[in-house]
């Protein structure tokens, strides 16, 4: 049964090299679930070194599996990048799952998207139609793009679509909601530093299984 679960990753108050962080938390997350088969949908906010938060919605079977690898804290042992004689070495990140997220102020509708359609790849590999019908949606209003490749044809993707664009709209502003609420700013406030749940280190984002 295909899932859909919503995460937050936030570098929190963190400095430049959290946002660093935080980009190769994304960027991780999104090659394990291609090896899943799990369909990912983000909106993040960049920074000048990364990116300050992302939401992402994950779809598919595996869903729900690949969100418990990485809600929790997550470590990066590395030297900064930016300030190469800065003792500190160890930077954290922390993932969030987002509850089930109420329909938004952003309301989607289909004459607002503007739909390209791409042959058929990605998560699901021999499985995946091979004919042109997998769909690119973008809504130029909130800045929103998602990829859809599950359906058997491009009418069935393009249905798909609009509906993962407002979940995706929904989550984000499900996001904001709770950074504005002070009782729950600490999504970005308090990353917890200790117990990390998963740890990485160098320049290339390895993890660290010692």
């Amino acid at each position: 049964m295909s899932r859909q679960i919503s995460v937050m990753v936030t570098s929190g108050n963190g400095p430049a090299e959290c946002q660093l962080a935080a980009q190769h938390v994304v960027t991780r997350l999104q090659s394990e679930a291609a090896q899943m088969a799990v369909e990912v949908d983000i909106s993040d906010s960049p920074s000048k070194h990364g990116i300050l938060s992302a939401v992402l919605v994950l779809n598919g079977a595996q869903a729900e599996t690949l969100a418990r690898r990485w809600v929790g804290t997550i470590r990066w042992r590395h030297q900064s990048p930016m300030r190469p004689h800065h003792k500190r070495a160890n930077w954290f990140v922390a993932v969030f799952e987002l509850e089930a997220a109420r329909r938004g102020a952003v309301q989607i509708t289909p004459e607002e998207v503007r739909f390209s359609t791409l042959r058929a790849g990605g998560p699901g590999g021999q499985h995946q139609n091979t004919t042109d019908s997998a769909v690119r949606a973008h809504h130029s209003a909130s800045g929103l793009s998602v990829v859809v490749r599950d359906g058997r044809s491009q009418h069935q993707n393009r249905k798909l679509a609009l509906e993962r664009l407002q979940t995706l709209a929904n989550a984000r502003a499900q996001a904001d909601l709770a950074d504005s609420k002070s009782a729950q700013n600490q999504l970005h406030h308090q990353v917890q530093r200790g117990n990390p749940l998963r740890c990485f280190k160098g320049p290339t984002f390895k993890e660290d299984k010692t």
